[in-house]
């Protein structure tokens, strides 16, 4: 299917301007009807979509536009972009990891407020 920029926009949650940027910085290259005009496709959707999670787990765009031009490369960067999200994929289980430490130190010293309160309301006379 094809989509207008303004349809994509809908489709995507992108804005016009957002699209036009990517477009400019080589991260999509949307086709051109014979009026000039942008033209969207599924295969458009899905990889706006990965770009998306990508920017979602923290990846900069700098990388993503490195990653594209591998992409637009083809096959014989497959190695390479595989080893490009090997890396993401290792700093993002870091950043869980360390995430999970935080939870737990708050979930503890919530846990001793809790405490804390029940002790202090109980002593407290009536």
């Amino acid at each position: 299917m094809e989509y207008s920029i303004g349809d994509f926009s809908k489709l995507t949650g992108l804005g016009i301007h957002t699209l036009r940027y990517y477009e400019h910085e080589g991260l999509i290259a949307p086709e051109r009807n014979s009026s000039n005009r942008r033209c969207y496709s599924d295969k458009d959707f899905t990889w706006i979509e990965f770009i998306k999670r990508l920017k979602d787990t923290g990846m900069p765009i700098k990388e993503i536009k490195h990653y594209a031009k591998l992409r637009a490369a083809g096959n014989p960067t497959l190695s390479e972009r595989m080893e490009m999200l090997a890396q993401h994929q290792q700093a993002l289980n870091e950043q869980i990891a360390q995430l999970q430490e935080h939870k737990i130190k708050l979930d503890e010293k919530i846990e001793f407020y809790k405490k804390e309160i029940e002790r202090v309301q109980k002593n407290v006379p009536s």
